[in-house]
């Protein structure tokens, strides 16, 4: 049988993109120096292998040591870590900016130059950002496209002299900007383990809070220093420098980033390997393959199937909901009663206090593999600090609460959106199709949130008990929906524990996972 087997044609099941003949050679010479030891493989390595077959790693892994496979994972991971966390990051931070910078440039003039009643204000932050979710096969090309657009729409808002030009690029602006973040999403999915997912989408989404941290102060120099400069107020140039910025980090991207571990180019044919295989141990079944195989349609039928994936929407619609305070966090701060200049700066500190936060949660988070507390606590501190801020008007109290808003809302958001993917792992389409609904839908919040913050002349205290208290109510929202999600997959992973399929889960892992099986991370 062994030897009949040897002369068989050999079809690979690491079809790397231009090392197809390499890898085929290459395994065709080891399995017949070797018949007996592969003697099974072929059986199980062709695609659409059985759900229960045992799998194999590829023959580059398979020849390491112990030693050698930590060390080569360790260096690919830093090697991967080094080109895309940084790069995503930088980009998201521009793309933040450019969605958000609206709210700090209501106090830099824009409000009044262009005669906004408040609603006409208010309309143009509720356009849905997230519109879209086109199927990425080359996101190195692909969401640095996406930025170079949105770049440019951001910088020609400074060309806007009435509220329609205003809602027009706007509208534009959210409609190329709402591939980029979902498409983040699935790109660390592609690349991560699923402990490893937490910390890095919080890194990713450190941008968000890094942008309202220095957007503040960005806005404030411009506003200090630039206002009425070649005849423009403050607020025109703070659209035409974030927009030439964005379209300068989208050039330098295209030259940093990865693809997708089969069609990232710059990869050793070692490291390729590697990549793939430790997704697949990690979860039992393949990731993406090819953009052939990624039906779009199927896998948001597949996604809307999913109990899980309405549960996912609720609680993010909760999150997002109770984070729309960000969007008018100027507005909230100035309050307080200080100038603009001196509000801009006060809204620096809860944002650097939620990096780091939101950093350690997600690194104890993935160190322990636990999530449902890791995005249920920071909540309650959310909780707390909206009562509070409504529940006074002095000022230390008031700006403590301020100061808790923004961590208790986002220092979780990070292991949240890893915990999409981390309950929806397989296929890759169906993440993909999840990740994608489930951050449009949570976005649909600013169609309502952003009429709770109206800002009337001549009002320097305007009453913030209403939406502080929508905001407490779509945390706890949050909340309730989180512990609804940990009851449903702790009863998914009795059901493995019992050797039951479940719909949506893989019932039969490779390696060390196979000895206690794939269970869904609560």
């Amino acid at each position: 049988m062994a030897s009949s087997r040897a002369h068989e044609p050999f079809k690979p099941r690491y079809r790397l993109p231009g090392d197809d003949k390499l890898v085929a050679e290459h395994l065709s010479e080891h399995l017949s120096e070797h018949p007996s030891e592969h003697d099974t493989t072929a059986a199980t390595a062709a695609p659409g292998h059985d759900r229960g077959a045992k799998l194999q790693p590829p023959p580059l892994v398979r020849e390491m040591s112990a030693e050698q496979r930590a060390e080569a994972e360790a260096r690919l991971c830093r090697r991967i870590d080094a080109r895309l966390l940084p790069t995503i990051t930088l980009m998201y931070i521009m793309n933040y900016l450019d969605r958000n910078n609206i709210a700090a440039v209501r106090l830099a003039g824009l409000q009044d130059e262009l005669n906004l009643a408040s609603w006409q204000y208010q309309l143009t932050i509720a356009v849905p950002s997230n519109l879209f979710l086109n199927k990425i096969g080359l996101p190195a090309i692909y969401l640095p496209s996406c930025m170079i657009v949105w770049g440019i729409i951001s910088g020609a808002t400074a060309g806007c002299y009435n509220f329609g030009g205003l809602l027009a690029t706007r509208f534009f602006l959210g409609f190329v900007e709402a591939a980029y973040f979902p498409g983040c999403l699935f790109y660390l999915s592609a690349w991560y383990t699923r402990k490893e997912l937490g910390l890095r989408t919080a890194i990713l989404y450190s941008g968000s809070l890094i942008s309202g941290a220095f957007g503040g102060l960005i806005t404030a120099g411009i506003t200090g220093n630039m206002d009425g400069m070649r005849g423009l107020r403050a607020w025109r140039w703070v659209f035409i420098i974030e927009g030439a910025i964005t379209i300068i980090v989208a050039f330098i991207a295209f030259f940093l980033l990865p693809n997708f571990p089969r069609t990232t180019k710059w990869l050793t044919e070692e490291e390729r390997q590697l990549a793939v295989w430790r997704l697949q141990e990690d979860i039992g079944e393949d990731d993406w393959v090819s953009s052939e195989q990624q039906s779009f349609f199927h896998g948001m039928k597949l996604a809307f199937l999913d109990i899980k994936t309405w549960i996912l929407m609720v609680m993010l619609l909760g999150i997002v909901s109770s984070g729309s305070v960000t969007n008018f966090f100027p507005t909230v701060v100035k309050t307080l009663g200080y100038n603009n200049v001196k509000t801009l700066l006060l809204t620096t500190p809860p944002y650097v206090l939620a990096v780091i936060t939101a950093f350690l949660n997600a690194w104890h988070a993935d160190r322990t593999g636990e999530r449902y507390l890791h995005v249920v606590l920071p909540l309650c501190v959310g909780v707390a600090a909206f009562i509070l801020a409504a529940a006074t008007t002095t000022t230390a109290p008031r700006y403590a609460a301020m100061m808790l808003m923004v961590p208790g809302v986002y220092t979780g958001y990070g292991v949240t959106l890893a915990w999409i993917s981390n309950s929806i792992p397989r296929p890759p389409a169906k993440r993909a199709a999840a990740l994608a609904a489930i951050n449009s839908v949570s976005n649909m919040s600013s169609i309502y949130a952003s009429y709770m913050y109206p800002q009337q002349k001549g009002v320097t205290h305007p009453n913030l008990v209403i939406p502080l208290a929508v905001d407490s109510a779509t945390a706890v929202l949050a909340i309730i929906m989180a512990t609804i999600l940990r009851l449903v997959l702790a009863k998914l992973n009795k059901k493995l524990d019992r050797g039951e399929h479940v719909e949506g889960a893989i019932n039969a892992v490779p390696g060390e996972a196979s000895e206690h099986g794939f269970r869904f991370l609560l």
